[in-house]
C-alpha cells in the first residue's frame, strides 16, 4: 500500500491559500457551462432534442464538479454522523435527480417505466465495470514509482491493498447483491421492499457514523482544497452558495435532459433505451470517477477505491429503493414499480456482475487481473445484446464469483458479519 503521508508531506509544499484567480476561474468555467440551461429552462427556448441534450447534459455533469468540490471541502467543518448523512445525500444528486424523474414519469406514462431501470442498471454496471478497474489501474502504475524508489515491495504494483475500513462496505455490499436477486424473481420492485432498502441505506449510516476517529486528518488538496483553505466565515459562504447553485441547476436541468435522451435516440436513429442507460450515467457519474481518478494519482488507492465501493452501497439501496417510491408518487399502482423482461435480465446481469466484485474485494486485495477481467466482461455486454447472450454472460459472472469466493473463503464470515460488529470501522459512503 502507498505511504499516503509521505504523499501528502510531498505535496505540502505547494501553496495551500491558493483560491485565486485559477480557482475562481474553474467555478466561473462550470458556471458559464450551466447558464445556457438555465435560460432554455427559464425561456422554455427548446431548438431540438440533440441540442438540448448537450446543453442540459453540459449542465447537469458542470454541476456535479460544484456538487464534488463543495462536499470535499464542507467536511472541513462537519464531522461525525451528520457529515455523512448530508455529503452522501448530497453526492448522490446528480444521478439520482435524472433516475427518479423516470421512475415518476412512469407513474402516468407506462412507457417510461423501462427508462428507470435502464438508467439504474446502467450506472451501477458502469462503476463497477469502469470505474473500479480505472482506479485500480492508476494506483498500480503510480506504485511503480514508489517500487523505484525502494518504498514499497514489487507487489505494489500487482495488487492494491484496500484499507480495512472497507470491509463494513463490502459487507453490506455483499448482502444487498444477495437480497437484489429478489428482484427478478418478483418481477418488480414493490413498495415495501423499496422501504426495505431504503432502511437498509439508514443502517448503512448508522453502522458508518459509528466509526471511530483514528485522527488523522488528510490534507485537502486540489479545488477542494483551494476553497478549505479560506477564512472560515468565506469558507462557508462559498461551500453554501455551490451547493445553492449546483442543486439548482441539476433540479432545474434533469427533467429537460432526461426528455432529451428519449428523444434524441429518435432523432439520431440511436435507441433511446441505449442512451439512457449509458450516456446519462456517464454524464452523472464522471466527477465522482475524476476524484477518484486524482485520489489514485496522489497516492490513495485504498480510499479511493473505497468511496466508489460505497457508491455501490448507495446504488443498491438508497437509489433502488426510492425507484418505487417516486413511480408512486407519479400516480403508478401502490405494487410497486413493474419490470418487463429485458429489465428482468437487466437486473440479473447488474447483481451478477455485483457478487463477482464483490467477490474479488473481499480480501481486500485488488489484483491488476482482477481489473482487466472486470473490463474484459464489462465491454462483452456490447457486443452480446440478446436475451440468450445476457443470461450466459450473468451465468459466467456467477460461476467466476463462485470461484473467487472459495479461494478467499476465509474472509467470507468475516465480511458478512462486519455490518452488524459493534466496534468496527467503516468507510464514509459517497455517490
Amino acid at each position: 500500500m502507498i505511504d499516503t503521508a509521505s504523499v501528502r508531506a510531498a505535496e505540502a509544499g505547494t501553496p495551500t491559500a491558493r483560491m485565486g484567480r485559477s480557482a475562481w476561474g474553474r467555478i466561473a468555467i462550470c458556471i458559464a457551462i450551466a447558464l445556457p440551461a438555465v435560460v432554455f429552462r427559464v425561456t422554455g427556448f427548446a431548438p431540438n432534442p440533440v441540442v438540448d441534450l448537450l446543453v442540459f447534459g453540459g449542465a447537469v455533469v458542470a454541476a456535479s464538479f460544484l456538487l464534488a468540490w463543495a462536499a470535499e471541502a464542507a467536511q472541513k467543518d462537519i464531522s461525525g454522523a451528520l457529515a455523512i448523512a448530508i455529503l452522501a445525500l448530497i453526492a448522490v444528486l446528480p444521478e439520482y435527480a435524472v433516475d427518479l424523474y423516470y421512475a415518476f414519469r412512469s407513474g402516468y406514462d407506462p412507457s417510461y417505466e423501462q427508462f428507470a431501470a435502464a438508467n439504474m442498471t446502467g450506472s451501477n454496471r458502469l462503476l463497477l465495470g469502469f470505474g473500479w478497474p480505472l482506479v485500480v489501474v492508476i494506483s498500480l502504475l503510480v506504485a511503480r514509482r514508489y517500487v523505484r524508489a525502494g518504498t514499497l515491495p514489487r507487489s505494489a504494483t500487482k495488487v492494491l491493498q484496500l484499507e480495512q475500513s472497507s470491509r463494513l462496505d463490502i459487507g453490506f455490499l455483499a448482502l444487498l447483491a444477495v437480497v437484489a436477486f429478489l428482484i427478478p424473481l418478483m418481477g418488480s420492485i414493490p413498495l415495501w421492499f423499496g422501504f426495505v432498502l431504503l432502511a437498509a441505506f439508514v443502517a448503512y449510516l448508522w453502522r458508518a457514523s459509528q466509526a471511530p476517529d483514528d485522527g488523522d486528518d488528510e490534507e485537502m488538496v486540489g479545488m477542494a482544497g483551494n476553497i478549505a483553505s479560506m477564512p472560515q466565515r468565506a469558507r462557508r459562504w462559498t461551500i453554501v452558495a455551490l451547493f445553492v447553485v449546483a442543486a439548482a441547476v441539476i433540479l432545474s436541468s434533469a427533467e429537460p435532459f432526461a426528455e432529451a435522451l428519449v428523444a434524441s435516440g429518435s432523432a439520431l436513429g440511436i435507441d433511446s433505451y441505449f442512451l439512457v442507460q449509458w450516456l446519462a450515467p456517464l454524464a452523472t457519474e464522471a466527477p465522482e470517477f475524476i476524484v477518484a481518478a486524482l485520489f489514485a494519482l496522489r497516492g490513495m488507492g485504498g480510499a479511493a477505491i473505497g468511496t466508489l465501493i460505497a457508491s455501490k452501497v448507495n446504488q443498491w439501496s438508497l437509489l433502488v429503493g426510492s425507484l418505487p417510491i417516486a413511480h408512486v408518487l407519479g400516480g403508478g399502482t401502490s405494487g410497486g414499480l413493474p419490470l418487463d423482461g429485458r429489465q428482468v435480465e437487466e437486473f440479473v446481469l447488474t447483481a451478477s456482475q455485483t457478487v463477482l466484485g464483490v467477490a474479488i474485494i473481499i480480501a481486500l486485495r485488488f489484483h491488476r487481473w482482477s481489473a482487466i477481467a472486470l473490463v474484459a466482461l464489462f465491454a462483452v455486454q456490447f457486443v452480446v445484446t440478446d436475451t440468450s447472450g445476457r443470461w450466459v454472460l450473468s451465468g459466467v459472472h456467477v460461476v467466476a464469483a463462485l470461484v473467487v469466493l472459495w479461494v478467499n473463503r476465509k474472509d467470507v464470515v468475516p465480511t458478512l458479519r462486519a455490518p452488524f460488529r459493534r466496534g468496527g470501522v467503516a468507510g464514509a459512503p459517497a455517490a
